[in-house]
C-alpha cells in the first residue's frame, strides 16, 4: 500500500494481528464496525469491534446533519475512544458508512484514523474470526476540534462550483445519474426529482474498488479520475444520495491520492433533488 499518498489503509491481516490490542481496555487501539444499522454487527463481527449505527448514532436525526461537536465527543468517549487512539474503521457495502465515519472523524480533527481495506465483506469472505460478544471499554474524556470546514461542501459551495466549472464527481450509479431511478434498488427514495447537478461527471464509487472491495492502486485511481478531467489542479466536489458513497470518492482522492482540495457534499442528492428551482440535468453528461 506504499504507493498511496497517506498511510490510512490497513489490511485485514494487520487487524487480525492486532486483535489483542483492540480487545484491551487500554485505549491505544480501537476497532469500529460502522453499518447503516446494527443488524449485521449483531450477527457477528471482528473480535473487539465496537458497533456504530450510522443511521442513529452518526447523524442528527432531526436535522439530517453531522453530529454536533459535543455529541461526537460523547459518542467516542462513551465507547472508550481517546484523542490519541489509533481507530480502525470498517463496515458493510465496501466501507460506505465506514468511509463516511472516517470523513467525520477528520472533520472533528481525530489524528490517527484508518480504514480496513475491503471492509466487512472481505473479513467474512476470507474467514477471519468473528464473535457476537459486544465489548465494553472504560469511558474516556474525548475532546474534539472545531469542525474542519475545508473538507465539507454546502449547497452554496456546490452552486459556486457549478457556475465556475469546478469538477464535481457524482459517484452514484449511471441509472441514478441519468435520472432513471432515485435510489439504488431496495433503498429509500429520498428525493423528489432525479438527475444530476449540471457539469458533474459520473464516476461511480464502485469503480474505485476491486471485486473483493479493496481499493484499486494509486495508479489505477489516478488514471481513472484524470481521464474524466478530475485532477489535483482544482477543487473537487464529491456527492451521492446521502453522503456516504461520496465519502469513498473523497477518501480515494484526498487521502489515497493526496489531492489537496477535495470536499464532500454530504447533503448530496437528498438535498439537491428536493430544492425548488435548483438546476438539474437528466441523461448522460454532455
Amino acid at each position: 500500500m506504499s504507493d498511496y499518498a497517506n498511510d490510512v489503509l490497513v489490511s485485514a491481516d494487520w487487524v487480525e494481528e492486532h486483535l489483542d490490542e483492540f480487545r484491551s481496555d487500554d485505549p491505544e487501539y480501537r476497532l469500529v464496525e460502522v453499518d447503516v444499522d446494527t443488524e449485521a454487527y449483531d450477527e457477528g463481527h471482528a473480535p473487539g469491534a465496537i458497533g456504530f449505527n450510522w443511521e442513529t448514532q452518526l447523524q442528527d436525526q432531526t436535522e439530517r446533519d453531522v453530529l454536533e461537536k459535543d455529541d461526537f465527543e460523547d459518542l467516542l468517549g462513551s465507547h472508550g475512544i481517546a484523542n490519541d487512539s489509533t481507530v480502525v474503521l470498517y463496515g458493510d457495502n465496501s466501507n460506505w458508512f465506514a468511509a463516511y465515519t472516517y470523513w467525520q472523524f477528520k472533520y472533528f480533527g481525530h489524528e490517527d484514523v484508518r480504514l480496513m481495506n475491503g471492509g466487512r465483506d472481505y473479513w467474512l469472505d476470507n474467514d477471519y474470526p468473528t464473535t457476537t460478544d459486544v465489548p465494553e471499554f472504560p469511558a474516556q474524556e474525548y475532546s474534539a476540534n472545531d469542525p474542519d470546514e475545508s473538507i465539507r461542501a454546502y449547497r452554496g459551495d456546490v452552486e459556486d462550483a457549478m457556475n465556475a466549472g469546478i469538477p464535481m464527481v457524482d459517484v452514484r450509479s449511471p441509472e441514478e445519474f441519468r435520472g432513471e431511478i432515485l435510489a439504488p434498488p431496495g433503498l429509500q427514495e429520498t428525493a423528489q426529482r432525479g438527475g444530476h447537478i449540471p457539469g458533474a461527471s459520473n464516476i461511480s464509487w464502485a469503480a474505485t474498488v476491486n471485486d473483493d472491495g479493496t481499493f484499486k492502486s494509486a495508479d489505477e485511481l489516478r488514471e481513472m479520475y484524470e481521464s474524466e478531467g478530475v485532477t489535483d489542479d482544482d477543487k473537487v466536489v464529491a456527492y451521492c444520495r446521502i453522503g456516504e458513497r461520496s465519502s469513498i470518492a473523497w477518501f480515494a482522492l484526498h487521502e489515497l491520492l493526496g489531492y489537496d482540495d477535495v470536499v464532500n457534499y454530504d447533503g448530496s442528492w437528498t438535498e439537491w433533488g428536493n430544492l425548488v428551482g435548483a438546476p438539474i440535468e437528466k441523461g448522460e453528461a454532455e
